[in-house]
């Protein structure tokens, strides 16, 4: 796997941006373009998210029509990954043939493989940040600043593309990655959908394993270590059954590597090896750092 992170930020000219669904991703993202003198036209399934939109300032203009992006040079698309597919399906007869798409999936492979066929100047992206909230409403800016953003092209992706949304991701602010969709996927199974579906399971232990007096206690007590630990499992249902949905194999593997490491954490306990834990913890101590990006 070959991953190259940006060093440096390049300037670029204002271009005519459409974003597909305002949201949290799509909102952050015209928060933070809008501003660098790009215009920005928003999406929405929804009329009021429209108004609001225009209201705050986020776009120029905002519709629930698709119509509005024929002018477009640059769409992201930032609507849920099931929905990837068939809202290029509707998007591609107002497109001009040099429009440039790309998206903010947290899957990449899938969605490449069925998007690109449709639109030649696809280039699938994900931004690796986020919030546990959801709509316009959670939309904040400088959400990307510092955080990675990958780009994961193919062979036959155009190089103006590429250059094109690479350019726009580093006006963000974001540190930028190049890798295969294939190992992007592989990548955020350990790092993003696993925490999720761990995450949850932990919320899911508490209340339905604890009788109702000591799980009130628990509540009143828990921290920063719980809070910090179950707060990616409270996050959109959604999102996370879109991840298994989507990443599916890849998950399953995590998420069995995962079971075997527990069993082994349960059968040291279970047999009161303390220096094998103890050693476990040690290197769990040191490793923990290297994982720079998600903790920077």
């Amino acid at each position: 796997m070959k991953i190259y992170d940006s060093g440096h930020e390049v300037q670029a000219s204002s271009m005519r941006i459409g974003i597909v669904g305002l949201g949290l991703m799509g909102g952050s993202l015209a928060l933070d373009l809008r501003p660098l003198g790009h215009e920005i036209l928003g999406v929405s399934r929804h009329q009021r998210t429209c108004e609001q939109a225009i209201a705050l300032g986020m776009v120029d203009a905002a519709s629930t029509d698709l119509a509005l992006l024929t002018a477009a040079e640059v769409v992201f698309l930032c609507t849920p990954l099931a929905a990837l597919e068939p809202t290029v399906g509707q998007l591609v007869p107002y497109l001009h043939p040099e429009t440039i798409l790309t998206d903010v999936g947290s899957v990449k492979a899938p969605i490449v493989e069925a998007i690109s066929p449709l639109w030649p100047n696809f280039v699938g992206g994900h931004p690796m940040a986020g919030t546990a909230e959801s709509g316009l409403e959670a939309a904040q800016p400088h959400l990307f600043v510092g955080k990675p953003y990958v780009l994961t092209a193919i062979a036959t992706t155009p190089e103006i593309a590429i250059t094109t949304i690479a350019t726009l991701v580093q006006q963000l602010q974001a540190h930028l990655y190049y890798c295969l969709p294939t190992d992007h996927d592989q990548a955020v199974a350990w790092i993003s959908h696993l925490p999720v579906m761990v995450s949850a399971s932990l919320i899911a232990a508490c209340c339905n394993n604890a009788d109702t007096k000591t799980l009130k206690l628990a509540q009143a007590l828990a921290s920063s270590g719980f809070r910090d630990t179950s707060r990616v499992g409270g996050g959109s249902p959604e999102l996370g059954v879109m991840m298994a949905r989507f990443n599916r194999h890849q998950l399953l593997h995590t998420l069995c590597a995962y079971r075997n490491q527990l069993d082994q954490c349960i059968a040291w306990i279970e047999q009161e090896d303390w220096g094998s834990l103890e050693s476990q913890l040690h290197q769990t101590q040191e490793a923990r750092p290297q994982f720079h990006s998600a903790l920077s």
